[in-house]
């Protein structure tokens, strides 16, 4: 009896080191061998960098559209200003915009623009400038900059 169980267990200890030396053999098997060890091609790269080219360049391309076609921008100085206005609901607007020398109350809502009644603009409001361009106010912003290094 003590013979059959110490053949059991070396039986049993000898299917074990087979299982576990047979493991690392599959795990390396499974394993895909590449073909070119040497890295990428020179033609995936040129692919690569043209795409990346492509991108940059669609990237400038929209934002050149964008700035030319800014609605309002079309004729220099815009005739047309909001000077108020206030919510009368979830969705609804009540708007006073200045066009030359008359303020539209105009009625605005998700589907449509109404105008709500026409005056002319008052005399004792100042004049508005046109409010600064953002290229001049960044060129006034390095000019002040420059001004107060040189005094250093």
């Amino acid at each position: 009896m003590r013979l059959i169980a110490l053949s059991a267990a070396a039986l049993s200890a000898a299917v074990s080191v087979c299982v576990l030396g047979a493991e690392p053999a599959k795990a390396a098997a499974a394993v895909p061998v590449l073909s070119s060890p040497a890295g990428p091609s020179l033609l995936s790269l040129v692919q690569v960098f043209f795409s990346l080219l492509l991108v940059i360049a669609a990237i400038f391309g929209s934002a050149w559209l964008m700035r030319r076609m800014t609605p309002g921008h079309f004729g220099g100085q815009a005739q047309l200003r909001v000077v108020g206005g206030v919510m009368v609901g979830a969705k609804e607007r009540v708007v006073v915009v200045e066009l030359r020398d008359t303020w539209l109350v105009l009625g605005v809502t998700p589907n449509k623009v109404s105008t709500l009644h026409t005056l002319p603009r008052p005399d004792d409001l100042p004049q508005v400038a046109a409010p600064m361009p953002f290229a001049e106010k960044l060129a006034g912003v390095i000019k002040a900059r420059r001004a107060g290094e040189g005094a250093q």
